[in-house]
């Protein structure tokens, strides 16, 4: 069942739909691309495509911290259609751009997707802040949440072409909420394919201290719903944050079920605790991980999205790329079978990724239930000078296998918290 804050966001597309209104002009003749999103944002900073001339620029943007608001009071309230973007996916239309987004199986990679969704939740920020007095931005405009991606189809046609539309349904004094649905054309009319929600922070110019965005004024019942559940979302994830299995102990009906998996595997044979048996159709969690390595390179190609961002760092959409990709390959491993998204749930960047990291991602299957495969990526950040590991986003997936999978046994203390937390994930998206 289709919720009513996504029922509220499709209504709100049938605001008008034009070019950035951040003053950006797409070509002639056509609507925005993805191409047109990426080059628009370095202009709205200043970056460069040249790693030493990217360098420079960002230096230069000191500068900019004086035209900052001193409280969010002293800035204009924007509408939610002053945020609204219409961006086109041409798969259908263009052979080239198509094979970027392949797969070996000819279907679409997903992991493309999310960095798309990634860019267009940050140039609906900036045109929710946009200032047509101030040739640069100086607000840094980062993703801080993957608050939610729900699928309303698995299969995304390879040679059809994708909308994107979105913008801004809710605003804190220094945060930004920002709603994106998808949709393709396909058979003659275009379908639904997914609803997004990013929530997206605002920092000064040297991305070290927060910043004030624009406030937003709804317009109408049905803006001020959106607005509302804006609001409720923030409620909850403090509510979860504060719930958290790292803070505070499993509740009564949770210890139960810990205890329950644990009595399940104890060998009847003997009088131990020690002793443990895995029951039939069933994988220890300890053998359902998979890891990977990524050197962050400073590589980037005019137009496209690479490892690096218009703020010298590693690109929020490539870290969601890397995680979904090891996170999709863990759950076909696991269920021996090609895994169909259901959600991604959760999505915190905890730190910045600077180029030349050593990016360390571990995978981990954390809860199953008949089909469904819960996935956890947790990725960090290891210096090898000092031998120090530092964690920089916690990923969080849910897929749907075409058969039963095995039920996944935790063995320690820690796995079956990890266990819990991703009962609670899963129980959100189905819930939801």
């Amino acid at each position: 069942m289709i919720s009513s804050r996504v029922l509220l966001l499709r209504s709100a597309t049938t605001l008008s739909s034009r070019s950035f209104c951040v003053g950006g002009v797409s070509k002639q003749g056509r609507a925005p691309d993805m191409v047109d999103v990426r080059n628009r944002l370095r202009e709205i900073v200043g970056a460069s495509t040249n790693w030493s001339d990217h360098q420079q620029a960002m230096a230069e943007r000191v500068s900019l911290s004086s035209m900052l608001a001193k409280s969010q009071s002293d800035l204009p309230a924007k509408r939610m259609k002053d945020s609204f973007l219409e961006v086109h996916l041409p798969l259908g239309s263009e052979p080239q751009l198509r094979e970027k987004y392949l797969t070996y199986h000819n279907t679409v990679r997903f992991g493309r997707i999310l960095e798309d969704l990634d860019s267009l939740g940050v140039l609906i920020s900036y045109s929710h802040t946009y200032n047509p007095a101030l040739k640069r931005s100086p607000l840094s405009i980062v993703t801080a949440l993957v608050d939610k991606i729900d699928m309303r189809q698995h299969f995304i046609y390879p040679d059809c072409d994708i909308k994107f539309t979105g913008h801004v349904t809710w605003v804190g004094n220094t945060s930004i909420e920002a709603k994106m649905h998808m949709s393709q054309y396909h058979d003659g009319a275009y379908t639904s394919v997914l609803d997004a929600t990013f929530v997206m922070v605002a920092r000064d110019p040297q991305n070290k201290r927060a910043a004030y965005v624009n406030p937003l004024k709804p317009e109408g019942p049905e803006e001020e719903k959106l607005f509302q559940q804006g609001e409720a979302n923030k409620s909850r994830r403090v509510a979860l944050s504060t719930a958290s299995l790292l803070k505070v102990a499993p509740t009564d009906e949770e210890r139960k079920i810990v205890h329950g998996l644990f009595l399940n595997t104890l060998d009847t044979n003997t009088v131990s605790f020690c002793s443990r048996i895995l029951p039939p159709n069933s994988v220890w969690m300890e053998d359902a991980k998979m890891k990977g390595v990524e050197i962050c390179h400073p590589q980037v190609r005019r137009g496209t999205a690479t490892s690096r961002n218009i703020f010298n760092r590693i690109f929020g959409g490539f870290l969601m790329r890397k995680a979904y990709e090891l996170g999709w390959a863990n759950a076909c491993a696991y269920g021996g079978c090609r895994p169909n998204l259901v959600a991604v749930d959760d999505i915190l960047f905890q730190k910045p990724v600077e180029i030349g990291s050593l990016l360390m991602l571990s995978s981990q299957v954390c809860y199953t239930q008949g089909k469904y495969i819960q996935v956890r990526v947790h990725s960090e950040v290891f210096d090898p000078l000092t031998q120090q590991h530092n964690t920089t986003n916690i990923f969080h997936f849910t897929f749907a296998s075409d058969r039963d999978v095995p039920s996944i046994i935790p063995k320690t203390y820690g796995e079956s918290m990890l266990y819990l937390d991703g009962k609670r994930h899963f129980n959100q998206t189905v819930e939801s």
